[in-house]
């Protein structure tokens, strides 16, 4: 907008002096380097100089006697804002003069009575700015830091070399975000995809550093430079200061922009939230137990776990079209990028040729486990159980059979929580049961419309045509019932009423009788 104002300004004249051609021409330059609209342009570049504005000392309304009482007011009232403050003034102000404490004529009451919220606010504007330190508003203590980090978004990246990771946190706090748990710090690389899991019992700038220490030792290739989020436990001058002390690039995403790290979290829900769950984990061994887990991961999802990478990606109008390299695991792309030094590609072809991936499967299975007998225990001492011990050979002979099974992975199958039995309501048809059941034993081809209609003669306000539906029920459970009885009671002919009788002479089935 300045430059725009110095264009304008450096024109205008020129425009008003110049014939229909040169305004003409003019005009087109200027919409094409402002991108103002046409009528826009002509309006802004025709317009008169404004005439200097004049001395309005004495024009003013509210003066410095109506700023030094509003003063007194704003500060009795606990320094409210001005939009509070003004429907106190005709109340706080006649309890001020009452008790002496503010001596004010008729003209400076009006004032003070009528001034607005806007003009308060304009009056101590320079009251406010001293009272806060000098600051027009109060700045958040990590929004220095953040400001000082540059941003990087996901179309930023422009295919970095390895050694580029986005950090996030991935949290275990079950069903309650509340007081202390283990979280989960998760570092992807761009270029390869190499993903590492790095526990942290509590989330403060200490941890932050040593995970990031842990991660870094465990990447086949030096880290160049990380990206965070807005996250406090990484936008702290702690872990930024630390961070460009070990030569680390710093960068971080956008506020509530979770796309711009969509590598990394693309692998909290992959690996962390496929293999870990949902469940809470709290203490030092809980945090133990991750990290064994996670110290088999690494090797079996960069070694053996292929993942897609993206070619690129084109939008036509609304809609984006997405082409991705062929998937291969991590580790092929870290093998295959010429940045990467000889001696780390020999050690990854070392690694590569003693991984066992039955092996590897079988440790996160059993860490896996472990996991789950730690989210079934309820309290704090709960029994020590013995380490699991795995059958390498009837592991491996199990995995041909083991769909059978639905769910394997422990952290994820659901164990049952016994509950409190609900105490069962009184039904209201209990009182006339054994009535009903005279009824039917008297009159064994009695519809439960019929039994409705009897129970509405004897009490019509609880019994009406809305009942039907249950009366049904109860009338087919009660006949199943008495059937069952008859059948194992032997002699069942004999006790069926004179009809029924006949009805199983000629042929007749006891279902059609009793139903």
């Amino acid at each position: 907008m300045a430059t725009r104002s110095e264009l304008v300004a450096a024109i205008a004249e020129r425009y008003r002096l110049g014939s229909r051609s040169d305004k003409r021409r003019i005009l087109d330059e200027f919409v094409a380097v402002t991108g103002y609209h046409r009528k826009h342009a002509i309006r802004v570049l025709a317009s008169r100089e404004k005439r200097p504005a004049g001395n309005k000392s004495n024009s003013l309304r509210y003066g410095s006697n109506v700023r030094d009482a509003l003063i007194v007011l704003w500060e009795t009232s606990e320094r409210l804002c001005s939009k509070r403050l003004k429907p106190l003034i005709p109340v706080l102000l006649p309890a001020l003069e009452r008790h002496g404490r503010l001596e004010l004529d008729d003209a400076l009451r009006s004032k003070l009575v009528t001034v607005s919220p806007a003009t308060m606010d304009r009056l101590l504007t320079e009251v406010r700015m001293v009272a806060r330190g000098g600051q027009r508003r109060r700045a958040g203590i990590s929004s220095a830091v953040r400001r000082s980090v540059p941003v990087r978004t996901f179309g930023d990246w422009n295919d970095p070399p390895p050694g580029f990771v986005e950090v996030d946190f991935v949290a275990h706090s079950g069903t309650s975000s509340s007081g202390s748990f283990v979280q989960t710090m998760v570092l992807t690389d761009i270029a390869t995809g190499w993903t590492e899991c790095v526990p942290v019992r509590t989330r403060d700038s200490g941890n932050v550093i040593v995970a990031i220490k842990q991660a870094r030792s465990l990447f086949p290739f030096p880290l160049l430079g990380v990206d965070f989020d807005n996250d406090s436990a990484f936008m702290n001058a702690f872990v930024v200061s630390w961070c460009r002390s070990e030569e680390l690039e710093v960068t971080r995403s956008r506020a509530y922009r979770k796309n711009d790290q969509a590598h990394v979290e693309q692998k909290n829900g992959a690996i962390v939230r496929r293999l870990v769950g949902y469940g809470r984990f709290v203490g030092a061994e809980a945090t133990a137990a991750l990290g064994q887990l996670y110290a088999v991961v690494r090797l079996y999802g960069n070694l053996f776990q292929p993942s897609f990478k993206l070619q690129e990606k084109t939008r036509i109008g609304a809609r984006v079209i997405k082409r991705y390299h062929p998937p291969v695991p991590p580790v092929a792309r870290v093998l295959a990028h010429p940045e990467v030094a000889e001696l780390n590609k020999e050690r990854l072809r070392t690694m590569m040729e003693n991984a066992d991936p039955v092996l590897l499967f079988a440790g996160i299975r059993a860490g896996q486990e472990e996991l789950g007998r730690r989210i079934d225990r309820r309290d704090l001492h709960a029994k020590l159980e013995e380490p699991i011990v795995i059958d390498l050979q009837r592991f491996a002979e199990n995995l041909k059979t083991a769909w059978k099974n639905g769910e394997t992975r422990p952290t994820h199958r659901r164990p049952y929580r016994r509950t409190k039995p609900w105490p069962k309501r009184p039904s209201m048809y209990e009182p006339f049961e054994a009535q009903i059941k005279a009824w039917l034993k008297e009159e064994p081809t009695l519809s439960a419309a019929g039994v409705l209609q009897r129970l509405t003669e004897i009490d019509p306000v609880r019994f009406t045509e809305k009942n039907i539906r249950m009366v049904q029920k109860l009338v087919k459970a009660w006949r199943m019932e008495m059937a069952g009885l008859i059948i194992l009671d032997g002699g069942w002919i004999k006790s069926l009423p004179s009809a029924a009788a006949a009805a199983v002479d000629t042929g007749t089935s006891a279902s059609a009788v009793l139903g």
